[in-house]
Formats: structure tokens, sequence, C-alpha cells
């Protein structure tokens, strides 16, 4: 695995005209995945570990794993087709019969608010990392012109 895929944290989360620009990458790169305008407070949110007054859905979905002993083991990113991504979130169980991984297809968003709220590593497929369109400079430019970007 080590080689197919690349580690990438998040960026920065900015509000776009569809939603958030969720700005992923690491030193060699940053590339941009538009989300849902509830989906980039999310996980705006689980970076900034802020308080909630109910559960959302994600820690509704943590709890339920940790009732069944499963974790999250990591969530790569894994291809662009027409216009969207595609994510896998990988998950382990352990129990007393032994252990398990699975890999569920997943939204990116979901994937990402999943690692934040985790802490666990987040990944993006060597094959889309280098097909993307690198959008350091853009993210530096909007990081010395404004603080309304979340930063990681």
């Amino acid at each position: 695995m080590k080689n197919d895929v690349v580690p990438v944290d998040i960026r920065g989360i900015l509000p776009a005209p569809t939603g958030c620009a969720i700005f992923i990458g690491n030193d060699a790169k940053v590339f941009v995945i538009q989300v849902e305008n509830n989906m980039g407070m999310v996980i705006s949110m689980f970076m900034r570990e802020a308080p909630k007054e109910r559960p959302l859905t994600h820690d509704l979905m943590t709890q339920v794993f940790d009732g069944f002993g499963i974790s999250v083991e990591r969530v790569v990113i894994t291809e662009l087709r027409n216009s969207t991504y595609f994510a896998r979130l990988i998950l382990k169980q352990e129990n007393e019969l032994g252990k398990k991984i699975v890999e569920v297809d997943a939204r990116p968003s979901d994937c990402l608010a999943l690692a934040t709220a985790r802490k666990r590593p987040i990944f993006v497929a060597r094959r889309l990392f280098d097909q993307v369109e690198d959008m350091s400079e853009m993210l530096a430019k909007i990081n010395e012109n404004s603080d309304d970007t979340e930063q990681a």
C-alpha cells in the first residue's frame, strides 16, 4: 500500500458558491474537493474539537463502531470520475473471534469527517494525486488575504 497511496491532511476549508472547498494535500501538492456546506461545517467542527449540544451523525457512527469493537483505520480518496471524487473507509474489527478488515465505499466528505473526528490518517491514491491540479499557490494567496480559512 505504501507506494500506491500518498498521505495527506486537510489544509484548509473555505466557503464556496456551491458549498465548501476542502483543501487536501501535503507539502508537494494541494487539491480541492467540493462538499456540501453542512459537511464542511461538520469537518471544521471536528478539526477544532468544538463542543456540540447533541451528537452529530458521525458521532453516532463512531459510537456504534465502538459498541461493536470497530475502529476507523484510515480513509483513502481513490478516484475522480465525472467530476465526482470516490473514497474508501477502511475499518477494523477485533474481538475474541479474531481480526477483520473491511473496506466500505463512502463519500469523501463522510470519510474526511470520520477521519478527522477519530484522528485517523487520510490518504489519496497515487494515480489520483498525480492527476489532480495543484492548488497550493491559490491556498497560499487566500491565506495571505483572509482570516476566514480554517487551518489544519
